[in-house]
């Protein structure tokens, strides 16, 4: 039985400093994680929170926020949402996106399987899911991020012609991606398995964990899946 992470340091005043940054934690003091999914609602009000009625975009499993507070840099005119469910790692996010001015970021340390509870249906352009954990252990497919139960419910976020955009470096678990897309009927488009093959694209973020697959001549898969 692995060990839990224990709290970084000053974690609690860290977290209260950096308040603006989070739209929530948990899911309103609910312990079943199914229950909370099905009927908790705390739908963020994104006019209120941005101040402006600008495009939104989503983040699942945003790590340290090194790929979101560079798109919300470059995007000024949109809106971004990240989700992290590890306490320890958001809390780095958000004093970058801090450090960084982001007015237009916020970040939800959650679970993905209650985006529901939090994110409007049909508000969202774009979610990005950028190195997910592919989870190879048999028996483990239901809680990768691509498979069809979570499809379903970023079908419900999505506005119609939104995207999934997915980056990895895990042939296998592009692969099964890809079948996954097609079975939730999302339509692909601009599949590659060697996103660097002719060198980065102007247009790409790399991410930390891609600079080290790059770097070590792995190829990089990445798919856009439409609702």
């Amino acid at each position: 039985m692995g060990q839990r992470m224990r709290k970084k340091r000053h974690f609690d005043e860290r977290m209260a400093a950096s308040e603006k940054w989070l739209l929530a934690r948990g899911v309103g003091g609910i312990l079943n994680m199914k229950e909370a999914a099905e009927n908790y609602r705390a739908l963020v009000d994104y006019a209120a929170v941005f101040g402006n009625n600008n495009p939104v975009d989503l983040e699942i499993g945003c790590g340290k926020g090194g790929f979101v507070c560079e798109l919300a840099r470059r995007n000024p005119d949109r809106n971004f949402i990240a989700l992290e469910m590890v306490s320890n790692v958001v809390i780095s996010a958000m004093e970058n996106a801090e450090k960084a001015g982001l007015e237009n970021v916020r970040f939800l340390n959650i679970r993905a399987e209650c985006l529901e509870c939090y994110i409007p249906e049909g508000s969202i352009e774009n979610i990005y899911l950028n190195f997910s954990t592919p989870l190879p252990k048999l028996g483990y497919a239901t809680q990768r991020l691509t498979h069809r139960n979570f499809l379903e419910i970023y079908k419900k976020l999505l506005k119609k012609g939104g995207r999934v955009i997915q980056k990895t470096d895990n042939r296998d678990f592009f692969d099964f991606s890809l079948g996954e897309y097609e079975a939730a009927g999302l339509q692909t488009e601009n599949v590659t398995y060697d996103l660097h093959g002719q060198g980065n694209p102007t247009w790409n973020i790399v991410t930390e964990y891609e600079k080290k697959w790059v770097e070590q001549g792995l190829p990089i898969h990445r798919v856009e899946a439409i609702k």
